[in-house]
C-alpha cells in the first residue's frame, strides 16, 4: 500500500536529505495527527506540490505538528508533453467534477472557461470563490491521488482569452460530436509530426483539450478558436456529459502521447 502524502509549501523540501528532520505544522499536520492518527514508526510522503516529495518515517507527534525522518528525496520531473483541460463552465458541479478527476488520471493544469453557452456565469465575487474552491478540489484530487504535483488551476478565460492560449498552444484540441478525425488519429498525427525535430523551448509542449458546457460549444465558438489554431477531434461514438469527455480524452491522451 502507498504511503499517505501530505502537502508542504513549494520550496521548504529544498534543504532536505537522507537523515534530515522535517516538521511539517498547518492543516495538513492537524489533518495527519487529529485525522489520520498518524503515529511514530509510521511511513508517509511529503510533496510540495511542484514534483519534490520525501519520504521518511514519522518520528514525533504533537497537536498541530508532525516530525519525519527523511529516508530519500525524490524530484519528479514535469512531462514533455502537458495536458491541460479547458473546461466549460457547467451546471451541478459537473465542471468542478470534470477538473477533480483528471487530477487522479494525471492533467498537468485546468482552465475554467466561461462558454457561450454555459448556464453557470462567475462573477465579481463569485469568480474568486469559485476558483478558490476549484484550487481545493485539485489539491485534494492531487493528495488523493498520491502525486507530488498540484496541477495548476488557470483564471478562467472567456472566448477572447480561449483564443489566445489557442494561438500560444503547440496543440489545441475541440473534443466535438460533427468532427471527421478521431482523438486518436489527431493525437497520433500530431505526435509523429512534432517530435521529428526536438522543441525549441526545452520546457517541452503543451496541449490543450478543450470540452464544452450543457449546451455544447456554439458554431461561432469553434469557428473562432479554429480560426486560432484549434483543431476538432471525435470522441467516441456517444455524446459524453461534460464532466466525462475531459477525463476520457486525458487517458487516451496519455496512452497515445507516452505519458503512460
Amino acid at each position: 500500500m502507498s504511503n499517505p502524502v501530505f502537502f508542504t509549501a513549494p520550496g521548504t523540501l529544498d534543504q532536505q536529505a537522507p537523515g534530515s528532520m522535517f516538521v511539517l505544522d498547518g492543516p495538513e499536520a492537524r489533518h495527519a495527527v487529529t485525522v489520520k492518527r498518524l503515529a511514530a514508526g509510521e511511513m508517509v510522503d511529503i510533496a510540495d506540490g511542484a514534483g519534490k516529495r520525501l519520504t521518511g518515517s514519522v518520528t514525533a507527534v504533537a497537536p498541530g505538528e508532525l516530525t519525519v525522518e527523511c529516508a530519500q528525496l525524490s524530484v519528479e520531473p514535469r512531462p514533455d508533453i502537458r495536458l491541460v483541460l479547458v473546461q466549460a463552465l457547467a451546471k451541478g458541479d459537473r465542471d468542478e467534477l470534470a477538473a477533480e478527476t483528471v487530477t487522479e488520471l494525471g492533467i498537468d493544469a485546468v482552465v475554467p472557461w466561461q462558454a457561450e453557452r454555459s448556464i453557470v456565469r462567475w462573477k465579481a465575487e463569485r469568480a474568486a470563490k469559485a476558483h478558490a474552491k476549484w484550487q481545493s478540489v485539485v489539491a485534494a484530487a492531487a493528495k488523493q491521488a498520491r502525486r507530488a504535483w498540484i496541477p495548476e488551476v488557470r483564471p478562467a478565460v472567456d472566448g477572447a482569452g480561449l483564443q489566445a492560449a489557442v494561438a500560444a498552444a503547440d496543440l489545441a484540441v475541440i473534443l466535438h460530436e460533427d468532427a471527421v478525425r478521431p482523438l486518436r488519429q489527431v493525437l497520433e498525427s500530431w505526435h509523429a509530426t512534432a517530435w521529428a525535430e526536438p522543441p525549441a523551448e526545452p520546457t517541452g509542449r503543451e496541449v490543450l483539450l478543450i470540452v464544452g458546457p450543457e449546451g455544447g460549444i456554439s458554431p461561432r465558438e469553434v469557428t473562432r478558436l479554429c480560426d486560432a489554431g484549434a483543431v476538432t477531434a471525435l470522441l467516441g461514438h456517444h455524446v459524453l456529459r461534460s464532466s466525462t469527455a475531459g477525463p476520457a480524452a486525458t487517458v487516451l491522451a496519455s496512452d497515445i502521447l507516452g505519458r503512460w
